[in-house]
């Protein structure tokens, strides 16, 4: 830190005292703090502490867990260079503990009132070590975490402790897979410099999961998914200052924009013999408390600040001074098996220790008190009873006298037929409740930081800037329009597809005109509709897509769940109509037990044999999977079995996780969602494909989703259409808070539609457009423009309607053949996979 002199110090401790947010220059600088600074930047932290610990109504409160360490596997395909956990296979008396090795340790530590246990293990060993294939093989694990899940749904049912699972690093669909099954989960990020992961001799070199950028996209994701978790850093593992701050704000940034950081660990290094780095020297005890205190000056008053206690060589007083409000979990039965030769102090020492620098020392559940109050959005029901047992109802911290009992790990009672179940036909003429969800301010994450995320062709976008053309471009796009129009997919011609999507005037007329001459080759004359019933079977949902309008909470006025019997009183109502299709889909419902998707397929088909089922999306599929433990594949062909027909190619939205991450939160990544598509079409369930735009994307992101869908549809051939999707924006909550453009343009909408038919030549012949977003002028045009299909009578629509469109949410028969007629052409009934009635 040669750049820090003391009076760069004590303007960054001017800014602090006065609750001024600092930068990481400033940061930095304090992280040099000696003396009376050092202690002047003490007395700062432990104030910011303070006001958090008031805030939360708990001031003078310090906590801990009582826990079992459970160390699952100590193979691991990494290579850090410090650690003694991850070992050889040879070392070990067999490359997994048992299943009934890890509920004994649980069973001892439920005897002895713990609460917690912690599944520690290594990375993915079976991808390094045969021995680890071969364990899993023999008692039927597909992966580790296969098995951590399994284990976990043990120690849940047989000893009532509550699993933290620290497997590593996770994707999207893994903590999907394990959140039903842990109240929370963690993964130290440890550090931000690429630099110790990818040169030789760092500490990181030579592990794949210890990649900065990998770790960092562990962290979003569980923000994502809704995870309570648990993150820190290392310190002096080689990092500068400056990386060590820049780690900080990154967790920081995670933190304010999913609100998912349950706790930040601050961890100092120890030097541990028979490793490569068994010479480094450990780090100083003052250099980890300015790092806590600087972190927590950084993380501010709300965030759960935690130092290891047996790593502090009895500095007790001095991380408490430091803003620390959190030990961590200490273990009456388990050794650290991290740490070996560091045992955890006794927790009444460490009562005594708390006490004597004015603290209250309290149990905590696994899960914060927080998350434990917020319920369940972060908390899956089928772990509610196992935390309820052990929660105090008032505080959320641990009931110290509660002993864990196992209890059954299972879906929640039936909790169908309730809410306002008549909002299919009342958000017509009563409308809705109110323009937002009750929980507008916290579902979303930061707003600030999902602006940030936000690209600068978006915002020209949402400015109305249209890209100035070349006209020589745009001529040349033209050409290869009537020429050879999916060519303007290819790389070599992206100039000219981007010319035509900024097409306007006479160009967007001409390719207009193009466009309509393709849907007659392919086409003819004939407008298409089916004869359907949306059937939206819940709008409880939790995952907080922002440009949802939709979705409601449990409580909140305008949610409601159908029952299996509802949803089959609906299909067959539909059918007496002359419906041909019912298409089903809902929230994400945590209270919809894993069979209910098979179960509504299966009463539909009951009830109206020959009705088609058109239901589920991708995002509900995956959640289902998940839920249920299985793979994608499996659980779509049991819904196939079911009797499920096709699927509707939604929650697609734009397939590029730029402008997806800003847009949905938690739903899932566009590689899900092409792997659920793909997976679909292979076990003979075909789809439509969808794009919705119009609110924080962009043109060339556009193109690249159109890209993707025909590189699918090349692959499996199993798109029946394309819908194009105006972003509907009124009671949008992205633009409720000021991020999203107001929808598309009338220029846009053309111009999707048209591309859509000019880039999907040969490959998706059905070109729809839906008049609920668009209404009658804009239906005409679409038709005139590309169109060959109108998509479905619907007789109810909530989706839309909720978020603002004003189109209505059912058209007659009689009322699709008058649009028809409209644009000039006739009007044909049809089946969902376009066969003519």
């Amino acid at each position: 830190m040669a750049d820090v002199t003391e009076a760069s110090i004590r303007r960054a401790l001017k800014r602090a005292t006065d609750g001024k947010a600092i930068d990481a220059g400033e940061a930095t600088a304090l992280l040099a703090a000696d003396g009376p600074l050092f202690d002047d930047l003490m007395t700062v932290a432990a104030g910011v502490r303070d006001a958090g610990l008031r805030e939360a109504g708990r001031p003078g409160v310090v906590t801990y867990s009582k826990k079992v360490f459970i160390p699952l596997t100590r193979l691991c395909r990494d290579r850090c260079h410090y650690c003694t956990f991850a070992t050889v296979p040879h070392r070990l008396p067999a490359a997994f503990l048992e299943r009934e090795e890890v509920l004994a340790i649980a069973r001892e530590g439920a005897a002895q009132g713990c609460k917690e246990a912690l599944f520690t293990l290594g990375d993915r060993p079976e991808e390094r070590w045969p021995a680890a294939r071969q364990w899993l093989d023999e008692r039927g694990y597909d992966s580790t975490l296969d098995y951590v899940r399994a284990c976990a749904i043990a120690v849940l049912e047989e000893t009532g402790l509550l699993p933290h699972l620290n497997p590593g690093v996770l994707s999207w669909a893994d903590l999907q897979r394990l959140k039903p099954v842990a109240p929370s989960m963690g993964m130290m990020l440890e550090t931000t410099a690429t630099r110790l992961w990818s040169e030789p001799g760092g500490p990181h070199y030579g592990s794949p999961d210890k990649e900065p950028a990998v770790r960092l996209r562990v962290l979003d994701d569980a923000g994502r998914v809704g995870v309570p978790f648990t993150t820190g850093i290392l310190i002096g593992i080689g990092e500068t200052p400056a990386e060590r701050i820049d780690a900080i704000f990154a967790m920081r940034r995670s933190a304010r924009e999913y609100g998912h950081i349950q706790e930040f660990i601050i961890q100092n290094f120890r030097a541990k013999p028979d490793t490569a780095m068994r010479g480094m020297p450990d780090a100083e005890l003052r250099e980890l408390a300015a790092t806590v205190a600087v972190a927590r000056v950084i993380l501010g008053p709300r965030a759960r600040i935690q130092a290891p206690p047996n790593l502090i060589a009895g500095e007790y007083s001095l991380l408490l001074r430091a803003g620390i409000d959190d030990w961590g979990g200490v273990s009456p039965v388990t050794p650290d098996h991290v740490n070996p030769e560091r045992p955890w102090p006794q927790i009444e020492a460490l009562r005594e220790h708390s006490r004597a620098a004015g603290f209250e020392l309290r149990e905590r559940l696994t899960i914060y008190p927080e998350y434990v109050r917020r319920g369940e959005s972060w908390l899956d029901p089928r772990l509610a009873a196992h935390v309820a047992a052990l929660a105090d109802r008032e505080t959320g911290l641990a009931r110290e006298e509660a002993m864990p009992a196992g209890l059954p790990w299972q879906e929640p009672d039936d909790a169908y037929a309730s809410g306002r179940t008549d909002l299919f036909a009342t958000i017509d003429t009563e409308g809705r409740t109110g323009d937002r969800r009750g929980d507008f301010d916290s579902v979303y994450g930061d707003w600030d930081e999902v602006a940030a995320h936000i690209s600068a062709e978006a915002v020209a976008a949402g400015a109305g800037k249209v890209v100035p053309r070349i006209e020589s471009d745009v001529l040349a796009g033209l050409k290869l329009a009537a020429e050879n129009p999916a060519a303007l997919l290819e790389p070599a011609h992206e100039d000219k597809a981007m010319a035509l999507f900024n097409a306007d005037g006479s160009a967007l007329e001409e390719l207009a005109r193009l466009a309509d001459d393709l849907r007659k080759e392919v086409n003819g004359d004939d407008v298409t509709y089916v004869v359907n019933r949306n059937i939206n079977f819940s709008n409880v949902c939790y995952v907080g897509c922002r440009f949802c309008a939709f979705a409601q909470r449990e409580q909140d006025a305008d949610a409601y769940r159908l029952s299996v019997e509802q949803v089959a009183d609906r299909a067959e109502e539909a059918w007496r109509d002359g419906a041909t299709e019912v298409c089903m889909q809902g929230g994400i419902d945590p209270k919809m037990p894993i069979t209910a998707y098979a179960d509504l397929v299966r009463a539909v088909k009951s009830r109206v044999p020959g009705m088609h089922v058109h239901a589920f999306s991708p995002m509900e599929i995956v959640t289902g999977a998940a839920k249920a433990g299985v793979s994608v594949l499996q659980w779509l062909t049991e819904l196939h079995d079911a009797g499920l027909d096709t699927i509707p190619g939604t929650a697609a939205e734009i397939l590029d996780d730029d402008v997806r991450w800003v847009l949905t939160k938690g739903k899932l990544p566009a590689s899900a969602w092409i792997d659920v598509v793909t997976k679909a079409h292979q076990v003979g369930i075909r789809s439509s494909s969808t794009m919705m735009y119009g609110h924080v994307d962009h043109p060339r992101q556009w193109l690249g989703h159109f890209r993707v869908l025909a590189g699918i549809q090349d692959v499996t051939g199993g798109f029946t259409e394309f819908v194009g999707l105006p972003f509907i924006h009124t009671n949008a909550p992205i633009y409720l808070a000021g991020i999203a453009r107001p929808g598309p343009t009338w220029r846009e909408n053309r111009v999707v539609h048209a591309m859509a038919r000019v880039l999907l030549h040969g490959r998706i012949d059905n070109i729809q457009c839906s008049w609920v977003k668009l209404g009658d002028e804009g239906t005409i045009a679409m038709l005139n423009g590309g169109c060959n299909d109108l998509g479905g009578t619907l007789m109810e629509e909530t989706i839309s309607r909720m978020a603002g469109s004003e189109h209505g949410s059912a058209r007659t028969v009689a009322q699709l053949k008058e649009l028809a007629a409209a644009a000039g052409r006739p009007a044909a009934e049809r089946t969902t996979v376009y066969g003519r009635r």
